[in-house]
């Protein structure tokens, strides 16, 4: 079964599922119209447990754009060499859809990847992403404004909020351990949800 059909598939699927693949993309801008993809990191979590040996880290190049990584190596720290080493964007993106399958996709922040990975699937194939999404943002807002707090950007950092559960700190905007940062996240508010086994 093509990616293709695993993504229509999934379309049909309920939302608790026994596998999510966590994702996060590495850009040169907010806004795929003015940017492009620099790296993607993506990594299993299978049934509650995080399967650290299938994770994956593509850098990643837009041969028809050429654009400079620019001010954005200041937060991600890839640089224009480096990112020369990496993989077009096409086969980046197929390699990334064929990994997902059927499973939704688990962010932070769903926003950025999900207009990211549309832009690319529009550009190469005609259509937008249209799998099912876990938002470990929207996950946390929602539980914040439940508990009378109603939250401001920083409230919802990545690193804050996991921060909020006791989780570790790692070097934030690398696609690969944001992936893992944003697993993490997801099983701590799984299991303060009670909804972990």
């Amino acid at each position: 079964m093509s990616w293709l059909e695993k993504l229509r598939k999934s379309a049909c699927k309920s939302h608790e599922d026994t596998r999510l693949l966590a994702v996060d993309m590495e850009t040169t801008s907010l806004d795929p119209r003015r940017g492009s993809i620099v790296s993607i990191g993506w990594i299993p979590v299978e049934n509650g447990v995080i399967m650290v040996g299938q994770a994956g880290y593509q850098l990643v190049y837009d041969a028809q754009v050429r654009e400079s990584v620019g001010d954005s190596a200041t937060v991600h720290y890839i640089t224009d060499a480096m990112r020369n080493t990496g993989v077009a964007e096409q086969e980046a993106v197929a390699r990334l859809l064929e990994v997902l399958g059927d499973s939704p996709m688990l962010v932070h922040f769903a926003a950025i990847e999900k207009r990211f990975l549309s832009a690319a699937m529009r550009k190469y194939w005609g259509r937008s992403f249209s799998g099912r999404i876990v938002d470990t943002f929207e996950i946390e807002r929602r539980h914040m404004e439940r508990m009378g707090t109603y939250p401001r950007g920083e409230d919802l950092r990545l690193a804050r909020v996991r921060q909020r559960y006791g989780l570790p700190a790692y070097t934030s905007h690398h696609a690969a351990s944001d992936a893992l940062a944003c697993a993490e996240l997801y099983l701590a508010q799984r299991y303060r949800s009670g909804s972990h086994g």
